[in-house]
């Protein structure tokens, strides 16, 4: 556990020093999650997705992209070389 003395200035700011934002993985423009807890406050660097992202993110989607790449590493899919042959393929007639 990595602890450190830090300021909190008039506008209510703290500096995290470079070896704490370091140790978190936090980079210039993050966000920080606070939360207060009876022991004090805890907080942890957390990654904003845009809205129009948001779908990709799901657990729905997550398990779905999972499957797929299972069925990738198994060899469950084909190639076609052009997309008349995949058409073709989806319709019944190759």
């Amino acid at each position: 556990m990595m602890e450190q003395l830090v300021k909190v200035t008039r506008g209510g700011q703290i500096t995290l020093p470079a070896a704490i934002r370091r140790a978190a993985g936090i980079d210039v423009g993050d966000y920080v999650e606070v939360t207060v807890t009876e022991d004090g406050l805890v907080l942890k660097a957390k990654q904003v997705i845009d809205k129009a992202q948001a779908y990709f993110w799901t657990a729905d989607w997550q398990r779905a992209e999972r499957e797929a790449q299972a069925e990738l590493d198994a060899g469950q899919s084909r190639r076609f070389d052009s997309v008349e042959g995949l058409l073709d393929d989806l319709d019944g007639k190759a």
